[in-house]
């Protein structure tokens, strides 16, 4: 399938690794220009040489730190400025931390509503008059399976996570009509170095090998398996795409069957 952005530029915060830079690699394998992000500035200067070296598209880097609203700007407006257009943005931000209710103050609340909401907001809003100029786009953003299904101990998340897929879905009705479109995606268990990290800590509390954890949460998987970083990237360029000309509001799911709600 062509997915037709052979040219286009698109904006993917988060990506020095992990499922940002796993879509920013998929779009420019398919010969789109890409501007990826990273608090990280040393990672996501070797990851855009990294990229830019295997496809042989144009790829560049900028230190961008999602809780501040005059970085987004600048990375933003220095894409803009480097690849002359916009036609795409990936949402994506670190997530804030684990606990429930009583655990957090004004202050926890405030820093996971300036990391996760806001950052979401703020990257939307300096990004639409480029998609406006660009005469259409399309806006992603990653988000979690807690939006469908609350996640124990991550009350902070759920609540602002939920907050992100309203803000699509609501865009998505206000900018129909200019052709932009606007998907959330979300990941199951995905084979990163962040869900390996996990399987270690997990299976060192049991006193249980790595391959015995992995293999205990895979038997709780309906494919029966971790997914591939490559295939949520390509779930994810191909909603950015035309080829999705389509669908806009929606959430995909792609986590080898695991989530039980129905909608």
């Amino acid at each position: 399938m062509d997915l037709e952005i052979a040219g286009k530029v698109f904006l993917v915060a988060g990506a020095s690794k992990g499922l940002g830079l796993a879509i920013a690699e998929q779009l420019s394998l398919n010969g789109a220009r890409v501007a990826i992000s990273s608090r990280d500035a040393t990672a996501i200067a070797l990851a855009a040489t990294d990229l830019a070296e295997r496809t042989g598209y144009e790829v560049k880097g900028y230190a961008m730190d999602a809780r501040d609203g005059g970085s987004i700007k600048q990375w933003v407006a220095d894409a803009s400025r480097d690849f002359g257009r916009i036609d795409g943005l990936v949402v994506n931000a670190g997530g804030p931390p684990a606990g429930q209710f009583d655990a957090f103050g004004d202050e926890d609340w405030q820093a996971a509503f300036d990391l996760t909401l806001m950052s979401a907001v703020r990257m939307v809003r300096e990004t639409l008059p480029h998609l406006r100029k660009a005469g259409g786009g399309a806006i992603l953003t990653l988000t979690s399976s807690s939006v469908k299904e609350p996640i124990d101990y991550l009350l902070l998340s759920n609540v602002m996570r939920s907050g992100v897929t309203s803000l699509a879905k609501s865009l998505s009705k206000q900018l129909a009509a200019e052709n932009i479109r606007v998907n959330n995606l979300v990941p199951g268990t995905i084979a990163t170095d962040r869900m390996r990290n996990l399987d270690s800590n997990q299976a060192d509390a049991k006193g249980i090998s790595v391959d015995e954890q992995r293999s205990a949460n895979e038997r709780a998987i309906p494919l029966g398996r971790y997914g591939e970083a490559v295939e949520f990237g390509k779930a994810g360029a191909f909603l950015l795409s035309p080829a999705a000309s389509y669908i806009t509001g929606s959430t995909l799911v792609v986590d080898g069957g695991t989530m039980k709600t129905v909608w």
